[in-house]
C-alpha cells in the first residue's frame, strides 16, 4: 500500500508542478483536447449506428422469439459500447501521447532538468516519436482487450459482474495507462515497451497508484483535459523512482 500511495502522490505532484508552471499545463492540453475531438466523434457515431452493428452481429438472432432476440441484441450492443470506451481509455492515452510526443518530450525535458537532467538523453525527433508512440499505443491497446473483453462478459453474471468486475476492469486500465504514461521518459533514455513492463512489473502497486486517479477522473466529460498532462508529468516522477528509487524532491519548473 505504501508504493500505491507514493503513486497517487506523484500524481499530486504532477499537479503541483504545473499549477505552478500554466505555460506547461496548457502545452500539455493542446494534444489532448484534439485527440478528444476525434475520439468523440467516433463515440457519437457508434452510438448512432450502434442498433445497425448488433443487427449485424446476431444474424444467428433473426428467428428466435421477439424477446429473446431483442434481449440478446440489446446485451451484444452494450457490450460493444462499453468494450469501445475501455479501447477509447487506453488508446486516448496513446493516441494523445503519439500526436503530442513533441509536446510532452519538451514537459519531460522540463521537469526532469529540475532533478538534475538525463545525462545522455537520446534526442528524438517527432516523427520517431509519433512511430513509437503509435506502435507501442497499439500494442498495449490489444494485450489490454485480452482483460477487458473476457471482463466486460463476464459483467453479465449476476452480483458478480455489478461488484468484482468494475473494480478488476478499473485495475486493467490503471496499469496500461501508467504504461503509457511513463513511456516519454524512457524513450528519452533510449528504452522502450519492454524494459516499461518489466521494470514497472516489479512496481505493480506504484503503477496502479498514478493511473487509477488518471482512469477514474478521465470519466469525467472533459476533465482529461487536464488529467492527461497531470497524469503525464506524475508519469515522469513514477519513471524516475523506477529507473533511480532515491531520486530528490524537484525544485519550481519554470
Amino acid at each position: 500500500m505504501r508504493d500505491f500511495f507514493k503513486g497517487f502522490r506523484m500524481f499530486g505532484q504532477g499537479l503541483g508542478i504545473l499549477l505552478r508552471s500554466p505555460r506547461l499545463l496548457l502545452i500539455g492540453a493542446l494534444p489532448a483536447v484534439l485527440t478528444t475531438l476525434l475520439l468523440l466523434g467516433g463515440v457519437v457515431a457508434l452510438a448512432f449506428w450502434i442498433d445497425d452493428l448488433s443487427l449485424l452481429l446476431t444474424p444467428f438472432a433473426d428467428d428466435w422469439s421477439s424477446g429473446l432476440r431483442t434481449t440478446i441484441r440489446v446485451a451484444v450492443g452494450v457490450a460493444v459500447f462499453g468494450a469501445v470506451l475501455a479501447i477509447c481509455m487506453i488508446g486516448f492515452t496513446a493516441i494523445t501521447l503519439a500526436v503530442g510526443g513533441p509536446f510532452y518530450e519538451h514537459i519531460a525535458e522540463k521537469v526532469e532538468d529540475d532533478f538534475g537532467g538525463v545525462p545522455g538523453a537520446v534526442e528524438l525527433s517527432g516523427w520517431r516519436l509519433l512511430v513509437m508512440g503509435l506502435k507501442d499505443g497499439l500494442s498495449l491497446v490489444l494485450r489490454s482487450l485480452l482483460f477487458t473483453i473476457p471482463l466486460l462478459i463476464a459483467g453479465f453474471i449476476p452480483v458478480v459482474g455489478q461488484t468484482v468486475v468494475p473494480v478488476l476492469l478499473a485495475l486493467v486500465t490503471a496499469w496500461f495507462l501508467a504504461l503509457e504514461l511513463i513511456s516519454v521518459p524512457f524513450y528519452r533514455r533510449g528504452m522502450g515497451l519492454k524494459e516499461r513492463r518489466q521494470l514497472l512489473r516489479k512496481r505493480r502497486a506504484l503503477a496502479l497508484g498514478l493511473g487509477l486517479p488518471v482512469s477514474l477522473l478521465c470519466l469525467i466529460p472533459f476533465a482529461a483535459l487536464i488529467v492527461m498532462p497531470v497524469g503525464f508529468v506524475g508519469g515522469v516522477l513514477v519513471a524516475r523512482e523506477v529507473l533511480n528509487p532515491t531520486v530528490r524532491e524537484p525544485h519550481e519548473v519554470r
